[in-house]
């Protein structure tokens, strides 16, 4: 089992500057999962609690000279402390900028190693940062788990394809920031959310308790996926009057999720994306938050990054 590759600049900068801390807010131990073409980061997918998480590059989008080779068919996966990742990133990259021209001057090297440590008679299996110099080299050692088996390697492949499955209907959040202070008012309300996404562009939040009931709409948000033209009677109506009323035609699914749930994937911004989108699986599965990212300079869509969220639902509302 091998892997080794050189980060590139903007892999630097991905990482870095925006996908890992991001990821930090999302839970301390995630997935690293590496084959031939891609990298990916998951939070959660071999168990039911908690949110979630899928963010995946191209090779192309972090490293060039990527080589990787395993008896999983070139799959390899492992648990890792995002923050100490963080920390060994930002430790090797100020070296690297200290003692070259930029961040990628010395060429910065990750890859896999086993050593023995102080205390153990056993070779630890560690991701290591490389530095070389002109006279010295840095390395960073980062613990990690054993790599999975083979067996736990296609578990944790079978459960990424089923976390790829969209929603049929997707609508576009206008500010995640707006988002966010709405949450954190309804923090201080109640535990529970629910959410209901119509097919013509709603988006209705709501947390009620025995006194007071708070709640927000976004309407005629930009729609992807199935569709439907809202009826000129609902015009009038309450938006939770309407957010029922297009459940009952099968227009709209509603859900209930947690609070925090909610506002831990609102921390997702901080990977810098360009828009988002809500959408609810069918027979309210999940919640589930799709960022997107533009080529830079572009409105272009980059196919060499994605992220998206999963949240659980407490309740499975209508659908």
């Amino acid at each position: 089992m091998k892997f080794k590759a050189f980060l590139t600049e903007n892999g630097v900068n991905l990482l870095e500057k925006r996908f890992l801390p991001a990821l930090d807010k999302m839970g301390k131990i995630c997935h690293l999962f590496l084959n031939r073409d891609r990298v990916f980061f998951l939070h959660n997918l071999l168990n039911g609690d908690g949110v979630q998480s899928i963010a995946q590059f191209s090779k192309e989008a972090l490293f060039d000279d990527y080589r990787i080779s395993s008896q999983s068919d070139d799959c390899i996966a492992f648990t890792v402390d995002i923050s100490l990742l963080q920390r060994a990133l930002r430790s090797s990259v100020s070296i690297c900028t200290e003692f070259g021209n930029g961040p990628t001057a010395n060429r910065l090297q990750i890859k896999l190693a086993k050593k023995l440590t102080k205390n153990s008679t056993q070779r630890l299996p560690f991701l290591t940062f490389e530095t070389k110099g002109y006279k010295s080299a840095v390395i960073q050692d980062v613990p990690i788990s054993s790599p999975l088996s083979r067996n736990q390697v296609l578990e944790l492949q079978t459960a990424l394809d089923m976390a790829q499955d969209l929603p049929q209907t997707l609508v576009q959040v206008p500010d995640l920031n707006q988002l966010q202070n709405f949450v954190d008012r309804m923090r201080h309300v109640g535990d529970l959310l629910n959410i209901s996404i119509s097919k013509h562009g709603d988006l209705h939040i709501q947390i009620s308790t025995t006194l007071i009931t708070l709640g927000a709409e976004f309407q005629k948000l930009l729609v992807i996926g199935e569709q439907a033209d809202a009826p000129s009677e609902d015009r009038n109506l309450s938006a939770q009057t309407r957010a029922a009323r297009a459940v009952l035609r099968g227009d709209a699914q509603s859900v209930q999720v947690s609070v925090k749930h909610f506002g831990k994937s609102l921390q997702c911004h901080l990977a810098k994306p360009d828009c988002a989108f809500y959408g609810i699986a069918p027979q309210g599965a999940c919640l589930t938050l799709v960022f997107q990212f533009f080529i830079p300079g572009t409105h272009r869509l980059d196919k060499s990054i994605s992220m998206h969220c999963r949240l659980p639902v407490l309740d499975q509302g209508s659908s």
